[in-house]
């Protein structure tokens, strides 16, 4: 096993990454015990693991219920978030309460969102089950819920009091949400490490044939990257926001088509060959590097292109962004593979990547 730490002061977390976790008692003992505690899952998940994080959790915890949530991100919106308040609310809740997010990144944001929001604050724990999550949404603390506007617009930062990453849930993943969570560990290795990206070029069939070694390594870097950047940019002011490099438009692609139509990691693989683009057009990065990219994206067998959704609605959805800054669309762009920055880019740029990279 693996321990990380996000170092945030008082709100630091560890970060445990390993095989069977869900199994091992004395993880969760420090953070459940003599407490009620609340397993928030869903429909798919659920029948998975639940019962046996359960178990686990009942030989320290005072008493462990159950909430099981219908399974999507089309299901991240207020009506299923109140389900969560109703459960608790039901069986006597109090601020000494636990939830535990058992699920991927849809759970993890709604599940946070929800201990962010009852009695104004209480304690929660990840254990994230897909990939996208152990390397990315379960680490931070950004919880919230969509709005039929835009993405993840409701919400708060609540950090978790623990993340713990049973690699071994890994391998119940179906091949297209494995896929979605790859998406993130090439962003991770193309905002902030070339030497991690070089290694993901390496070891993609691995990665696509969820071996644990590369699984372990893939999962690890991307924590230990995300966990830097979070400990120096809690509340995004500022260099946090590199870590949404392909989900400007990403964002723009789900909110577009309708929520659940593409996974997210689908849409931010899409949108980081967009971003790429926009980088080569802009001059940093070079021909090879805007191939080397896409073929990486496209070989973790992710889409590359845009379905069509015409530029003026592009940009009308990229304009409701959290990175917005007075009516004006801020970029995540490549200085190179393994740096990023931020910055505003006229719109007639962005139009020529949006009718470059989308579906005819």
């Amino acid at each position: 096993m693996k321990t990380l730490n996000v170092s945030l002061g008082e709100r630091s977390y560890p970060i445990f990454i390993g095989p069977g976790l869900i199994n091992q008692a004395e993880l969760f003992k420090p953070f459940i015990s003599n407490k009620c505690v609340f397993v928030v899952t869903n429909t798919t998940v659920g029948p998975l693991y639940s019962k046996k994080l359960m178990q686990t959790l009942s030989t320290h915890a005072k008493s462990v219920y159950e909430i099981v949530l219908p399974d999507g991100e089309s299901y991240k919106d207020w009506q299923t978030l109140q389900k969560i308040f109703d459960a608790l609310l039901t069986q006597g809740a109090d601020r000494k309460s636990v939830l535990v997010a058992l699920g991927g990144g849809v759970i993890g944001d709604m599940v946070g969102f929800a201990a962010a929001s009852f009695m104004r604050g209480i304690q929660f724990i990840q254990v994230p089950t897909t990939l996208l999550a152990q390397v990315d949404s379960s680490v931070g603390g950004k919880t919230g819920i969509n709005h039929p506007l835009g993405k993840n617009m409701i919400g708060a930062f609540h950090q978790p009091v623990a993340v713990i990453a049973d690699l071994d849930t890994l391998k119940t993943l179906p091949p297209k949400e494995l896929s979605a969570g790859l998406a993130e560990v090439i962003k991770h290795g193309a905002i902030a490490d070339a030497t991690f990206f070089g290694w993901i070029e390496t070891h993609q069939n691995e990665l696509l044939a969820c071996d644990p070694n590369a699984m372990s390594h893939a999962v690890e870097r991307s924590c230990e990257i995300k966990s830097a950047v979070v400990a120096a940019d809690e509340k995004e002011s500022g260099i946090r926001a590199i870590l949404n490099f392909g989900h400007t438009f990403g964002h723009a692609i789900e909110s577009g088509l309708g929520y659940g139509q593409w996974l997210h990691g689908e849409a931010v693989g899409c949108g980081m060959v967009m971003a790429t683009d926009l980088s080569y057009r802009l001059g940093y990065l070079n021909a090879e590097d805007l191939k080397r990219i896409k073929k990486l994206v496209t070989a973790m067998r992710l889409p590359s292109c845009a379905p069509m959704i015409g530029n003026q609605r592009f940009l009308e959805l990229m304009r409701i962004d959290k990175k917005s800054e007075g009516g004006a669309i801020r970029y995540i762009t490549l200085e190179k593979i393994g740096k990023a920055k931020i910055e505003a880019v006229d719109d007639s740029v962005i139009k020529e990547v949006l009718t470059a990279n989308q579906a005819n």
